[in-house]
């Protein structure tokens, strides 16, 4: 089994699993399948712009950035300019966290942090187009307050992941 991971890889046996288990399903019972079908469509075309957004990004940045620029900026030499980065990428980032998974992977195979990392998925949390619902509901006082929090929970966030990753591999 070992080897089939290795030859065609996990996405794809995946792929063919699911495949499999949606025929199965349609064989014991075809009424299921028609019900679970549109759902499945309706999923695919909610996830389906997130996905081309996030690609493209990958591929905007493989573009613009080279590995060096990015290592610059998100690396083991960064610095401030990091912090802000990813936290501003973060705060400004939508649609579902797991669709942002393959762009960090790569930033990250590219050599961005783990704090980096972490902090940029803790800073997602603060939601820009919720902001006005929040002041209209707790005030101003208090979002400023929660936002700076959570920018700094971000950094300490990412503080702790990176040295609990670096504590592992050691």
């Amino acid at each position: 089994m070992g080897r089939i991971w290795e030859k065609i890889g996990a996405r794809w046996v995946f792929l063919f699993f699911v495949m499999v288990l949606y025929l199965i399903v349609g064989i014991i019972d075809f009424e299921m399948l028609q019900d679970t079908l549109p759902i499945l469509g309706r999923l695919v075309l909610r996830v389906f712009p997130v996905l081309l957004l996030v690609f493209g990004i990958m591929f905007v940045t493989n573009l613009l950035f080279g590995t060096k620029n990015i290592v610059n900026v998100l690396g083991k030499c960064s610095g401030l300019k990091g912090w802000i980065l990813a936290i501003t990428g973060g705060i400004v980032s939508s649609g579902p966290i797991y669709m942002w998974y393959p762009l960090l992977s790569d930033l990250k195979e590219r050599g961005m942090r783990d704090r980096l990392v972490a902090a940029f998925l803790y800073s997602r949390a603060i939601k820009i187009p919720l902001i006005p619902m929040i002041v209209f509901y707790f005030g101003w006082p208090f979002t400023i307050i929660l936002s700076l929090y959570m920018v700094l929970f971000s950094v300490a966030i990412g503080v702790v992941v990176e040295r609990l990753a670096r504590g592992g591999q050691q």
